[in-house]
């Protein structure tokens, strides 16, 4: 087939690579470059730096509805970035499918995957939708599951689900292109939603449950990551990490506040406590926590404070 591939995030890559090892033939569209690093030097998108490394056509363009596109048999769009309009929806003979990473109707938006940690989900999966005026509002064109993991971190189980993704929109695909494509109206009455997350979206109130302490740690990790600055009793200032993966645990005595390291090494809150599986210095690479405490001070009566 001629398929019009539009993506950016690197959720759509899995799939990518699957339809061009396939044998289809593929023109991408991807968001334009933009600045990255301390340097700010210009970036392309992982979808458009995997399309050049790849010898594929791409076009990075700011607005996919002012292109000019090639006759194509179908649109594939995955974590693209831009909202599409009626006339480049409907352009290809078999019209757009979308993959979105959630059990729509739940988790509408531009984070299904971390919110679906935050609000403790046990179960997600990805749905392949037709494009619609309302975001993520499209029918459903196939649905798959999984589990997720009681540690999982968003960044694991981004991972599991782009994977998952490719065969959903290859049976998809085959669905629609023999004509044998089921469309499922989306129950509008269900439906939450999963907004953009931001650093701010990644400070902690050590006041609140260990249990929703823990799922944030691990739903906003790796990106945008909880960054905390190590206090000693004094208020000296230690070093900066990341948490990156966490679960809640019992708060051993009452007499430490909030943000505090209690004498069993957890982190109190102000319900229950936080145990603390793995960290990130800032400048080092990820590694556990009970690597981390072999060569940093970890000590009772120190505080976390939230940056």
């Amino acid at each position: 087939m001629r398929i019009i591939f539009t993506g950016s995030g690197e959720f759509g890559i899995p799939t990518l690579a699957a339809l061009v090892d396939a044998g289809h033939e593929i023109f991408v569209y991807t968001q334009p470059d933009r600045p990255a690093g301390r340097g700010r030097k210009l970036t392309p998108t992982p979808v458009g730096r995997f399309a050049a490394e790849r010898g594929l056509r791409v076009v990075a363009t700011g607005n996919l509805n002012a292109e000019n596109l090639p006759a194509a048999d179908l649109m594939v769009v995955i974590a693209f970035g831009q909202k599409i309009a009626p006339p480049a929806v409907n352009h290809a003979k078999l019209g757009s499918v979308n993959l979105h990473a959630s059990l729509l109707p739940k988790y509408r938006g531009a984070a299904p995957i971390n919110w679906a940690i935050l609000k403790g989900e046990t179960e997600t999966g990805n749905s392949v939708i037709r494009l619609a005026e309302r975001m993520d509002a499209g029918a459903v064109l196939a649905q798959s599951k999984l589990l997720i993991g009681e540690t999982e971190t968003g960044g694991e189980l981004h991972d599991r689900l782009a994977v998952d993704g490719v065969k959903l929109v290859f049976r998809t695909i085959e669905e629609v292109q023999s004509g044998g494509a089921r469309e499922i109206a989306q129950d509008d009455s269900r439906a939450t939603m999963a907004p953009k997350l931001s650093r701010q979206s990644a400070l902690i109130d050590w006041d609140g449950w260990g249990e929703e302490i823990g799922r944030k740690i691990r739903g906003l990790s790796p990106w945008p990551g909880c960054r905390v600055r190590m206090r000693d009793a004094a208020g000296g200032e230690g070093v900066v990490v990341t948490l990156l993966r966490a679960r809640a645990a019992g708060d051993e005595e009452q007499r430490w506040h909030p943000g505090e390291i209690a004498l069993d090494g957890c982190v109190a809150c102000g319900h229950g406590a936080v145990e603390i599986l793995e960290i990130q210095p800032d400048g080092k690479r990820p590694m556990s926590f009970a690597d981390f405490r072999r060569g940093n001070a970890w000590m009772p009566g120190m505080k976390l404070e939230s940056i």
